[in-house]
């Protein structure tokens, strides 16, 4: 949702931490021997390392959540082992250990291992991806008729569409939005209403959620018509003292009729705002007439974008990008505007669904 935002009426210190432990383990034990009293043949060869993440599936190839790893180390001519996992350093005698990873989502770790005989040893490393579940963090699963829960989410009043000249007045209506039959309903309608020729809903969990870093998952089936602009997106919550776009904004979703079916995920921050957003695409059949779940996955270096749990764009985040700090959540359905395009006077009513929001730590 392109926006000009306004009210209606340890990170980089454990990194080089880290990377100094890294190199320091690796300097100490980065050659096939070492000072020590014994022969040439005395020194460790054949170092493996193998290892199961546990409930490794086809269809979970980095495991079942849990975050454990069962490692097997082995090596001829070897008294001890010497594992480095992050800041974690494992001593072994056997090289058969296992390990917990905690980091939430989708993660590659790089794995250091050293076989000794005394002062002789040998090094290697390896790489493994590891699928640690998330705590759910904040929810609605909008089961209970009637309007939106007031606990979680308040209303946007008024035309325009701040700044995005679009052709709807935003209501808190019944009319207009709804939780019915298990599902949230935002409803476009054709009237005059205020001066507008269309109405509809915004809601917004601002005051009342945020959000900095995890993974959200969001059930939805899109309206379809010619100029409706349907999202479901994110907002820097310091947007008032640091003006859009400089608080960033994560638009999960968007969808256009007039360009059925195309998906589109992209963030807006200083440089890249506008039409100039960094962004991608994918085509997804059937949007207007199926559920589909839309998906980010945000940390403080990437910024995952998915479809159906199939990612379609990866943005790298960083420490000075507005893309660290809580942002609260946007639903609407908008129409025509700088994006939706040109307005079918067909279209009569359109409805956005949203099943339910999972945020997840």
């Amino acid at each position: 949702m392109v926006l000009k935002y306004s009210h209606p009426s340890k990170g980089l210190h454990f990194f080089y931490k880290f990377f100094a432990l890294a190199v320091i383990f690796l300097c100490f034990n980065c050659s096939s021997g070492g000072s020590g009293s014994g022969g040439e043949d005395d020194t460790p060869t054949n170092l493996i390392v193998n290892h199961e993440i546990v409930g490794t599936t086809a269809s979970n190839p980095n495991g079942d959540g849990s975050g454990v790893v069962n490692f097997s180390v082995s090596a001829d001519n070897v008294t001890s082992y010497k594992i480095l996992i992050g800041t974690t350093t494992i001593n072994s005698t056997t090289g058969i250990f296992s390990h917990t990873f905690t980091q939430s989502g989708t993660n590659s770790y790089t794995i250091y291992v050293s076989a000794y005989n005394g002062t002789k040893f040998i090094s290697t490393s390896k790489v493994i991806t590891v699928y640690v579940i998330s705590t759910m963090a904040w929810a609605d699963e909008f089961n209970t008729d009637g309007a939106p829960d007031p606990s979680k989410w308040s209303y946007e009043i008024g035309a325009g569409g701040w700044g995005n000249n679009e052709v709807q007045y935003y209501t808190s209506r019944p009319e207009n939005v709804i939780v019915q039959g298990g599902v949230l309903k935002i409803n476009l309608l054709k009237e005059v209403y205020n001066g507008s020729n269309y109405t509809s809903a915004r809601i917004v969990t601002k005051n009342k959620f945020t959000l900095k870093y995890g993974r959200v998952d969001i059930r939805a089936k899109l309206p379809a018509g010619g100029g409706t602009w349907p999202a479901l997106w994110m907002l820097g919550a310091n947007y008032e003292t640091n003006a859009w776009p400089a608080c960033g904004e994560i638009d999960i979703m968007e969808h256009v009729g007039n360009d059925l079916n195309k998906i589109h995920g992209s963030l807006h921050h200083p440089g890249h705002s506008g039409g100039n957003s960094d962004s991608g695409t994918v085509i997804i059949p059937n949007v207007t007439t199926q559920f589909h779940l839309y998906s980010v996955e945000w940390s403080s270096t990437t910024i995952k974008f998915y479809v159906d749990n199939v990612v379609y764009y990866t943005f790298n985040n960083s420490s000075g990008l507005p893309f660290n700090n809580p942002f609260f959540f946007i639903f609407n359905c908008a129409m025509g505007g700088n994006f939706g395009g040109a307005v079918d006077p067909a279209v009569t009513a359109a409805t956005m669904e949203v099943d339910y929001i999972h945020v997840f730590h």
